[in-house]
């Protein structure tokens, strides 16, 4: 028993070896001076943030996330944001104003510059990179939160202060582009997208904050002495309440989101097993969760009626109650304004290019479907004209009628469409005979451009 308690005791001891911080923390005067220097914002710092913020803007323009995150590697977005939780968590309130005025005029800047950049930019659409910091959710919390804590860790070490997980918080929390996201909204006047990235960077900045000043307190930082302790607790408050405020919203949005995503998995699987086949293509599909309704549009074998109700009533077998099924069809007559009027709430882009694509195919059927017709039309001719030459030429024994185009051999690009018809004779037949023939083709079928092949029936062996 007594040597049980004592490889617990050991395992114990070993744990906390391994996981203490104490060994590697560096003097605390030194972290704290490290992070006060990143504070200000002037001059040759602010440049930087705007020059920073111009590239961002730039990646998220063309969509590029290797110019995005070579923007965040330059930004020093996050001295003033971990100045804050420092001020806060060292009762150096004087900091924390300092760094708030700081703060604030690098906010200010980085959305002028970003609005500056996307007034004047050609390309005004918004591409992915750019959509992705609309919505915040839980996990941008979270992200925060935990990148805030590997910076502050960072600083205070000795053996990590100068490597590279400062920026690399910068790149996971993503400071920068929620604010270039930002002055692309107030630039195209899409307020919602300026509020939903604003939030992001504000959940960023003070979760980043937040767990600052969490790593002051794990790390014992010397507190200034604050003369009056119900101010400090006061302030303390009102902090933790507007982190809670911050998170509840973002909560609400992460579980929506959820929701939504399972929507669209199920959604996906009841395409993929009821509604696609050999014979039928979804070339495009919307999936809405708002309005609990799944538009297709397909190409191929045409879908009766009947088929599209039962695919309605195998919805409830995928979790999908409620929702309609709207299927635009290949085949039906539908123009390309109308289609994508059908298509409302996709992306606009992908609606032309499937609007086209359906066009095409459509045309091609209409192209097939004339063939097929000029085809059965010779079909019948051959067949009428086969029982007239009966009575008039009995020489006459087979006849076959094709359209044809006929090559110069000299010339390849001289080519006239001819009408050919071969004919099987029972017994030779004398050049009267044959120009007879070919007079009362002509008349008969219509055109002059008729070539007139003549053989001897083939008897058989």
């Amino acid at each position: 028993m007594e040597e049980s308690d004592n490889n617990r005791n050991y395992l114990g001891l070993f744990i906390r070896r391994l996981l203490s911080l104490r060994d590697d923390k560096a003097p605390e005067d030194e972290t704290v001076a490290s992070i006060k220097a990143g504070v200000e914002f002037r001059g040759a710092r602010l440049w930087i943030l705007i020059f920073a913020i111009f590239i961002a803007s730039l990646g998220l323009n063309t969509n590029s996330a290797a110019v995005i995150i070579g923007a965040m590697l330059i930004s020093p977005l996050m001295g003033p944001i971990m100045g804050m939780g420092l001020g806060v968590g060292i009762n150096d309130f004087e900091l924390l104003k300092r760094s708030f005025r700081s703060f604030a005029v690098a906010t200010i800047f980085s959305v002028l510059t970003a609005t500056l950049y996307f007034a004047i930019t050609p390309i005004d659409e918004a591409q992915s990179e750019l959509l992705a910091r609309t919505s915040p959710t839980i996990y941008d919390v979270l992200i925060a939160l935990f990148g805030g804590l590997a910076g502050i860790v960072a600083l205070s070490s000795t053996g990590q202060r100068g490597g590279n997980v400062i920026p690399g918080v910068a790149i996971a929390t993503a400071i920068m582009p929620p604010l270039c996201t930002t002055g692309f909204g107030i630039a195209t006047g899409n307020w919602l997208y300026s509020a939903g990235a604003f939030y992001l960077y504000l959940i960023n900045s003070i979760f980043i904050s937040l767990a600052t000043f969490i790593g002051v307190n794990i790390f014992h930082f010397k507190k200034k002495v604050f003369v009056d302790k119900q101010r400090e607790k006061r302030v303390k408050h009102i902090i933790i309440t507007i982190a809670v405020l911050t998170m509840l919203p973002s909560a609400l949005l992460t579980y929506m989101l959820v929701r939504e995503d399972m929507f669209v998995n199920k959604a996906n699987n009841f395409i993929a097993d009821v509604v696609s086949s050999d014979h039928t293509q979804v070339i495009s599909k919307d999936v809405d969760y708002r309005k609990k309704e799944i538009r297709l549009v397909t190409i191929g074998d045409e879908i009766p009626d009947q088929e599209l109700s039962r695919m309605q009533s195998r919805l409830a077998d995928f979790g999908l109650e409620g929702t309609k099924l709207s299927v635009v069809q290949g085949t039906k007559n539908l123009t390309a304004g109308q289609l994508k009027t059908m298509l409302d709430g996709t992306n606009a882009r992908q609606a032309d290019k499937n609007a086209q694509l359906l066009a095409n195919e459509k045309l091609r059927a209409d192209q097939l479907a004339q063939e097929l017709a000029a085809y059965r039309q010779t079909e019948q001719t051959a067949e009428a004209v086969g029982r007239e030459m009966a009575a008039l030429f009995p020489e006459a024994a087979r006849v076959s009628i094709s359209r044809t185009v006929s090559f110069a051999v000299a010339d390849s690009l001289k080519a006239d469409s001819v009408t050919l018809v071969c004919l099987s004779l029972k017994r030779k037949a004398d050049e009267a005979t044959r120009q007879k023939m070919l007079k009362w083709l002509e008349a008969r079928l219509q055109t002059q451009d008729l070539e007139l092949v003549t053989e001897m029936q083939k008897t058989k062996q």
